[in-house]
């Protein structure tokens, strides 16, 4: 007898949200975390009374019940919920030539644009509202009835046909890339600037690698639905995902590093753990990145070759450099929570250091560091390559990070002599706590020249969820992975119940 029904490999969001919802449906399932925290890539920590996000820290949806966020869809379903801070503007985007307010409105988001450029205000309207009409095709459809088999096709048909006639005319934009919408529209080239960087931020990828659905998707619930930060940062997210994992019968163990995934005649089995127990269960479903899956937790005759190959060349994002502070807040006031800053306008924002994002979440709960402070999260690009542990490697650290401190001071003109806690984090430190393919955050396969391969995999009950499953490397991408893994599952007459 199998000891588990479904083995799930790591705690992401994708891997947490796959495991709760098939314990919602009466599966015993195991979680398997290696790390000593849940939650991956958006896991929380604590220093010195600090509490830090270590990933994600922009949300849209969480708690309005018309938002199209996956991740409200399935606390909803989980009977979890989270408390939340609405605010606007968003933040700021920083550019040399000056400084543009992010607003959900978009009239007032139009109005801050057209301060630099009102031509180009009026090709962005034009561009943003033929994504909101993709948007508000997709409202229709929620994504826990999405699956990835042959049921999901009648379902389409029979259950959402009137949101499927909307889409129709859509469908060469579903599969495109936000680059055609904006060559057609857009000519501005301080606006072609703005798409390019929104489209970084969602997707690691410029305009023409964005899918149109991902930049339509954030446009629309910028502008239709609620921003928020949950109290308490990302893990506050992690926590209810693993109360409701936990509330429907389900396990976690976390500080447990699986070894490998057990398979015979090609068929999944079980796990192998780096303790040596071993861990029965007919299906297995991997949150592991898909080099990591592939390279590290299967032998490589567990694959088809050819199948094999063509899944290890995908190309990857970059990994980041991350800067983690804790500062004196005395007389810093009207601080938004969002920043993202571009250092020179003539070198590609893609460019490792020339664009660096940066969240202050105790602008909206000042509860996540000491009485008078500020936590602050700041990231930026940086290529895996090159970085090893030696000598040099702490030097490295600090010239490396330098641009990430630039960037803050253009915010907190006196942010060095504020600082009472810094830690610098590097591709090294990603791949090492969270156990990532070269520290990336997920693949890099620009619209158009490749698809997401989604949960199935060639061995029989091997599964895999996560930001190497579906566009996208944010919350909702993953969590609409695990809801995709967890419903190809059990019988489409089990998650009709839910919708």
């Amino acid at each position: 007898m199998p000891d588990f029904d479904v083995i799930v490999i790591g705690s992401g969001i994708g891997g947490l949200v796959a495991a709760s919802m098939l314990a919602r449906y009466g599966k015993r399932v195991l979680v398997c975390e290696s790390h000593t925290i849940a939650g991956g890539a958006a896991h929380s920590f604590s220093r010195r009374g600090f509490h830090f996000d270590s990933g994600p820290s922009f949300y849209c949806g969480l708690t309005d019940p018309q938002s199209l966020n996956p991740l409200r869809q399935v606390l909803e379903i989980l009977e979890e919920s989270i408390a939340t801070i609405p605010y606007d503007p968003l933040g700021h985007y920083h550019f040399p030539e000056g400084s543009l307010p992010v607003y959900a409105n978009g009239k007032k988001y139009l109005d801050a644009v057209a301060e630099f450029t009102p031509k180009g205000a009026k090709e962005l309207q034009q561009f943003q509202q033929n994504l909101l009409v993709l948007y508000e095709a997709l409202r229709g459809i929620p994504a826990v009835a999405l699956r990835a088999d042959w049921q999901l096709m009648p379902l389409l048909l029979f259950r959402y046909w009137p949101s499927m006639l909307k889409l129709l005319p859509l469908v060469g934009v579903i599969g495109g890339a936000a680059g055609v919408l904006m060559d057609r529209d857009v000519r501005d080239p301080w606006v072609r600037r703005l798409i390019d960087l929104e489209c970084f931020l969602l997707s690691g990828l410029k305009a023409e690698g964005t899918v149109a659905p991902e930049i339509a998707f954030m446009i629309g619930e910028r502008s239709r639905s609620v921003i928020e930060y949950p109290v308490g940062g990302s893990g506050a997210i992690v926590d209810a995902l693993v109360r409701g994992l936990q509330r429907w019968g389900g396990k976690l163990r976390l500080g447990t590093p699986v070894e490998q995934i057990l398979v015979a005649s090609g068929r999944a089995t079980g796990v192998r753990l780096q303790n040596g127990e071993t861990i029965r269960a007919p299906i297995t479903i991997s949150n592991a990145t898909i080099w990591d899956t592939y390279t590290k937790l299967l032998s490589p005759e567990d694959l088809p070759k050819n199948y094999r190959q063509i899944a290890l060349s995908t190309p990857a994002v970059e990994s980041f450099m991350h800067l983690h502070l804790g500062i004196k807040a005395e007389g810093l006031h009207g601080l938004t929570g969002h920043h993202v800053v571009v250092h020179d306008s003539n070198i590609d924002i893609t460019v490792p250091g020339n664009t660096c994002m940066i969240s202050i979440p105790t602008v909206w709960d000042a509860n996540l560091a000491p009485p008078g402070h500020h936590a602050i999260h700041a990231y930026t690009l940086e290529p895996y390559e090159g970085w090893e542990y030696g000598e040099f490697y702490q030097q490295k650290k600090q010239e490396r990070s330098q641009s990430l401190f630039t960037a803050l001071e253009k915010i907190i003109p006196d942010l060095r002599r504020r600082i009472v806690l810094e830690s610098i984090g590097t591709p090294l430190t990603h791949a090492r706590f969270l156990h990532r393919y070269q520290g990336t955050y997920g693949p890099g396969i620009p619209a158009g020249k490749g698809t997401f391969p989604g949960p199935q995999t060639p061995v029989k009950g091997l599964y895999r969820v996560g930001d190497s499953t579906m566009p996208g490397i944010g919350v909702p991408a993953v969590a609409a992975s695990g809801i995709l893994c967890a419903n190809t599952l059990v019988n489409s007459q089990i998650t009709a119940q839910f919708l």
